[in-house]
This record gives C-alpha cells, structure tokens and sequence, in this order.
C-alpha cells in the first residue's frame, strides 16, 4: 500500500482550510494552497482558532493542537503546493470545469505514484480521472461541513480506480479521525443525493405555502430526528452549491431532482446562504464581515 506522508489541499475555501485541519491533526505534513493571500490567512485563523477551541472542550491536548498546527504549510501556487505531495485533494467549486482544469495541471506536475482526490459532493470522478493518465490513482473524498466535526468521509471508487489507491486513502480519512464508507460512483453518491431530494422538497413545500421554513426545519428535527432542518442546511451548505448539485441529478436521473424554482430564484438573487448574509434565512453578522 502506498505511503503517505504529505498531504496537500488545493483551495482554501470552507471546506479546504477544513480539509488541511483534520489531515494536519491527524499528523500529516499539510500544505494547503490558495491564489488569494488573504484566504490563506483566514484559513490560518481559523485553523488556529477551532484548534484552540478543541482543547478548551477538552478534545485534544494543547501539545497535540500545537504540532497539528505547526505541521501546517501554505502555497500561492498549485505547483508550489502539490510537486512533493504524496495525496493531493482538490476542494475547489463544485463545477466540472475548474475540476478538470485542475486535475489537468495536477496530473502534469505531480509524481507518477501522487493519488489524486476530488472533494466532488456529487460530481462523476470517472469523468473527472479521464482528463489524466493516472485513472487508477483517482479516486472522490467527500468530506462534510464543517470537517473539524463530522466524522463521516465517503471514499468514491471510480471506474478505473484501484484497490490500493482505495486502501491508502481509506486509511487516511481514519487518522484523521473519520468514519469511513467505501461506494462505487454514481450520480450523488450516498449523501448528496438523498439530502438533495429531502432538501428540494422542502423548497417545492415552502413555495406552495404548505408552512413556514422554520417550521419545515423543526418538523424534520423533532419528528424525524434530523440533527439540522433542510433549510439550516442548505444555508449552511450554499444555495448556488446545492443548485448545482440538483442540475447535476435532474440531468443524470430524471425528473425527480428538477431543482425546485424557488431555489432558482433564490440562487438568482444572490441569497446564497450563510456565506452571503441571506438565504432562507438571514444572518446579519455574516453580512457585516462580507
């Protein structure tokens, strides 16, 4: 099985600074890039911060936190950041065109032997492996939000990708502290496509004036045991992030996932979520930073 020792993260968006904490914790050598220097040091931040917070809850150690964060490295560049990669773990947006830019220029610069992992919540990785000449080494990590948290990782085999490539990096995700499912690709995976229809019917409900959001939200939570209403999340997810999913899906398995066209409507008026200020719901104090 092959050996894993540095790990890089391209994109230090929420779900890449995310990424580069748990790989750093989990005692990797970490180099997490982004073109914009001003989003690196956020992600440092914010490393720093949820780290510190895990030791105040009595999580981690101090000790452990501080090699965890002293394993981290930042880069400007993707060349910068993946050349000495043994795993390089792609946490740009969720459209296939700057996932295949990317793994384009990754499958050029990187060591013959480097696997090659798309944090893709939805997207076909077999289409994505097919732009390189590396397809056994290709493989999906589909983490969640907020990574620090949730301990689930789906590890999506494409097409062509190998059992060993499957064991290294299933072996990763848990040193870095998750629970691990292995899934042959398909549209959505296991995740994406269920909370996609339940949260696209909450929409279609809330457009016909069946209840109110925060009443969709507490119905799922307290008579389905939901840890999050589908509203909560959404927002927490991005609107635009979950739109693109839907399109995805409506294409790939019908009708069933056409996106509901409240959510178009949303998405069209810039309410994105937590990241923007508004989505279905509003959160004032996020507005103010953006």
């Amino acid at each position: 099985m092959a050996e894993i020792k540095t790990v890089a993260v391209i994109g230090a968006g929420i779900m890449g600074r995310g990424i580069a904490h748990v790989a750093a914790l989990g005692g990797y050598r970490t180099i997490l890039e982004d073109i914009l220097p001003a989003s690196l040091r956020k992600a440092e931040g914010e490393i720093r911060t949820n780290l510190d917070k895990a030791i105040e809850l009595g999580k981690i150690s101090k000790p452990d936190a501080d090699a965890a964060f002293g394993r981290l490295e930042y880069a400007g560049s993707v060349e910068e950041a993946a050349r000495e990669a043994d795993l390089v773990i792609e946490a740009v947006p969720e459209e296939m065109e700057s996932k295949i830019e990317i793994f384009t220029l990754l499958d050029k610069i990187c060591r013959p032997g480097t696997i090659l992992a798309s944090n893709t919540s939805s997207l076909s990785v077999t289409e994505i492996a097919s732009v390189t000449y590396r397809a056994k080494k290709i493989l999906g990590m589909h983490f969640f939000n907020p990574v620090h948290k949730m301990k689930l990782l789906e590890v999506v085999r494409a097409l062509e990708t190998d059992d060993e490539t499957v064991a290294a990096v299933a072996e990763v995700g848990k040193r870095m502290g998750k629970e691990v499912v292995v899934i042959k690709e398909a549209p959505g995976f296991i995740t994406s496509r269920i909370n996609a229809m339940i949260g696209n019917e909450a929409f279609y409900m809330l457009q016909e004036g069946i209840a109110s959001a925060a009443d969709i939200d507490k119905a799922l939570k307290l008579g389905l045991n939901h840890p999050m209403g589908p509203f909560e999340l959404v927002d927490l997810v991005g609107l635009d992030t979950r739109l693109h999913i839907l399109e995805y899906l409506h294409k790939s398995l019908g009708e069933k996932f056409r996106p509901s066209p409240l959510l178009v409507q949303y998405v069209k008026a810039g309410r994105l979520g937590r990241k923007s200020g508004k989505g279905v719901f509003d959160y004032p104090e996020q507005a103010k930073k953006t």
